[in-house]
């Protein structure tokens, strides 16, 4: 597994994460056989958020905990990200200093842990005041609850806001991005062209904005053709994306779910595939993809069959 050290941290990070969001209804077993089968792959990053599950808050950290009943040397070979700031009530986004005390307090006992390794602030929350933040990830770091902060979904101005009063580098930046979802790749191409969707701006030039500040994006829903309207993978709607991804799963000896995977972690921003199955042996699958380095000819060849123009 490609690994590399994350800007601003001390942590070594594999390029791919396994997410969690699935699995509050899964048994111990199943739980152990989806974390055994990202250790044998390489993987050593989970990523949860204190909304995942069913019912009240904290649902799959708990079920994460109590299935896995990892040791303290256990926890220190894992790297644990968590995310803050959506209320299921509503729902509606909350970054007050209550609110991120009171959801990385939780996510402590659920998790069973005494330390978050990174906790993201989960999509932008129009009322933020930064101060507020800044004041939370103060105590969170001093206390040594957190070690290191990020944001998901947020744009360079909203990163700006808040690094003009937070202390803490913010170190990574969770966004959807998929072969077939790549607005954050797809405007730059084809930017300036008038009367073109692909060249309308819809991030700011996130990208761009976070490989300049050394921030990590993560990449989520990495095999979603949209926004949850289902995969693309082995989708007949996407006749033409699925032949090419076919015979370069057959070139490269693996399964389609690594050239998917690998189309991300071949861009030289250098980011992290989050991927969301709950399925060991796709786990198994995707993260070989972070070993395959796809041509150029291959990565536009790709990038054009989801639809992308290539002026």
């Amino acid at each position: 597994m490609k690994t590399f050290t994350m800007p601003g941290t001390d942590l070594t990070v594999p390029a791919v994460v396994t997410g969690v969001m699935r699995i509050q209804e899964k048994s111990d077993a199943e739980v152990r056989a989806l974390f055994d089968a990202s250790l044998a792959a390489g993987i050593t990053f989970f990523d949860h958020a204190d909304i995942y599950g069913a019912g009240a808050a904290h649902g799959c950290e708990t079920r994460f905990a109590e299935a896995l009943q990892l040791t303290s040397a256990q926890r220190d070979e894992i790297v644990l990200q968590t995310k803050a700031g959506i209320v299921k009530d509503g729902p509606y986004f909350d970054f007050s200093y209550e609110h991120i005390i009171e959801a990385v307090n939780g996510s402590l006992a659920a998790l069973r842990t005494d330390h978050i390794d990174i906790l993201l602030l989960h999509r932008p929350d129009a009322l933020v005041e930064p101060e507020e933040v800044a004041r939370a990830f103060d105590e969170l770091s001093s206390a040594g609850k957190v070690r290191h902060f990020g944001v998901s979904n947020h744009t360079p101005n909203q990163i700006e806001l808040l690094k003009r009063y937070v202390s803490q580098p913010l170190v990574a930046n969770q966004v959807q991005l998929s072969i077939t979802h790549a607005p954050i790749i797809a405007q730059g191409v084809a930017m300036n062209m008038v009367g073109l969707e692909q060249s309308i701006s819809r991030d700011l030039g996130i990208l761009d904005y976070c490989r300049v500040h050394d921030i990590t994006v993560q990449a989520w829903s990495p095999f979603q053709a949209g926004f949850f309207t289902g995969v693309f993978l082995r989708n007949p709607d996407y006749p033409e994306l699925n032949a090419v991804i076919d015979r370069l799963a057959s070139k490269y000896s693996v399964e389609a779910e690594a050239i998917a995977t690998a189309w991300i972690t071949r861009h030289p921003a250098q980011l992290q595939v989050v991927l969301g199955t709950t399925n060991p042996a796709r786990i198994a699958a995707a993260a070989k993809g972070a070993d395959i380095v796809l041509t150029r000819p291959e990565w536009y060849e790709l990038y054009r069959a989801a639809g992308h123009l290539v002026p």
